[in-house]
């Protein structure tokens, strides 16, 4: 497994301290990011997942635990926008550059509006995607809503 991806070269670009972890990714799973936690043996609240998603028609990135769901409701009210909803997978791999399973909120291929979920902010380290299926970078969460320019706000 490639430990150098888009993602990881974004965050070194950026100075951010983080450290690698690999895991066996699993296909078949019903929910990639708890079973990612499950993996790596870390609490699924540590373990944040990359959802791309639209508000009125506009791309945006949301990052929360992997045990949570997103409210599309309050997703849009962070973006000022009246809807929300998921971007259909081929067009989050197109927008993103990472097949579905592997995409980070870093080193995408298109820049957009991202959101972390205010709960990051209660751990010390968080996971979060490194680029590729099986492969997980952990870091400060300030860290990564410094390094994205993100909004953080309760999306759950």
């Amino acid at each position: 497994m490639a430990k150098t991806t888009p993602a990881t070269l974004a965050l070194s670009k950026a100075g951010v301290a983080f450290t690698l972890h690999t895991y066996d990714y699993d296909p078949d799973a019903g929910r990639v990011g708890l079973q990612a936690a499950e993996s790596l043996g870390a609490d699924p609240a540590r373990v944040l997942k990359t959802l791309m998603a639209q508000v009125d028609g506009r791309p945006v990135c949301a990052v929360l635990a992997s045990d949570q769901e997103v409210s599309m409701k309050k997703l849009a009210a962070v973006f000022c926008g009246k809807a929300a909803a998921m971007i259909k997978p081929a067009d989050a791999e197109r927008l993103t550059g990472y097949r579905v399973g592997g995409v980070s909120p870093f080193g995408q291929k298109r820049l957009v509006p991202t959101v972390v979920d205010e709960a990051a902010l209660l751990q010390d380290l968080v996971f979060i995607n490194g680029g590729q299926r099986g492969l997980q970078a952990e870091l400060a969460p300030a860290d990564l809503i410094a390094a994205l320019g993100a909004k953080v706000a309760e999306i759950t």
